[in-house]
C-alpha cells in the first residue's frame, strides 16, 4: 500500500514538513559523509575529534533552543484547557462558602499553637509540617522529612 510520507506522523518528511524537526541547520551538515581520501596525519585525527564532540554540543544546544521555542505556547493553551474543564464541569467542584469557613476555622488554632511558649527546635520543626484538610473537617499534619 502506497501511503504519502508527509502524512505518516512517524515519518521524517512530516516532522519536518510540520516544523517539528530542525530543518536548517548547519551542524546537520557537518556529518555528511565526504569520500576523499585523506593520508593519516595525527593532529588532523585530533582537530577532527574536537571539532566532533564541539558541534555535538552546539547541536544540542540548538536543538534545545528549538524544542523550548516550539513548547513556548503550551502553558497559556493548557491554562485554557484547564479553565474550560473547570467551567464544563463546575457543579462537581465543592462550593465556596462552606470551604472558606473551613478554611477560617482551619488558621486560626494554628495561630495561637506557634505563638506558645515551646522551645526553638519544636517551633524550627512545625515548619517542617505539613497539613491536609480531612473531609470530616479536621487537619491531619503530616512530617514532611
Amino acid at each position: 500500500m502506497k501511503r504519502n510520507p508527509r502524512k505518516l506522523k512517524w515519518t521524517k518528511a512530516f516532522r519536518k514538513s510540520a516544523g517539528k524537526e530542525m530543518v536548517v541547520d548547519s551542524t546537520l551538515t557537518f556529518a555528511a559523509r565526504r569520500n576523499v581520501p585523506v593520508r593519516y596525519d595525527r593532529n588532523l585525527v585530533a582537530t577532527t575529534l574536537k571539532a566532533m564532540q564541539r558541534v555535538s554540543e552546539i547541536r544540542a544546544k540548538r536543538e534545545r533552543v528549538f524544542y523550548k521555542n516550539r513548547m513556548a505556547g503550551n502553558k497559556e493553551r493548557e491554562k485554557a484547557t484547564n479553565r474550560k474543564i473547570v467551567a464544563e464541569n463546575e457543579h462537581l467542584l465543592p462550593r465556596v462558602r462552606g470551604s472558606e469557613k473551613m478554611q477560617e476555622v482551619i488558621e486560626e488554632p494554628l495561630a495561637e499553637e506557634i505563638t506558645l511558649e515551646e522551645p526553638v527546635q519544636k517551633a524550627k520543626r512545625k515548619g517542617n509540617m505539613k497539613q491536609r484538610l480531612l473531609v470530616g473537617g479536621g487537619v491531619e499534619r503530616m512530617d514532611v522529612d
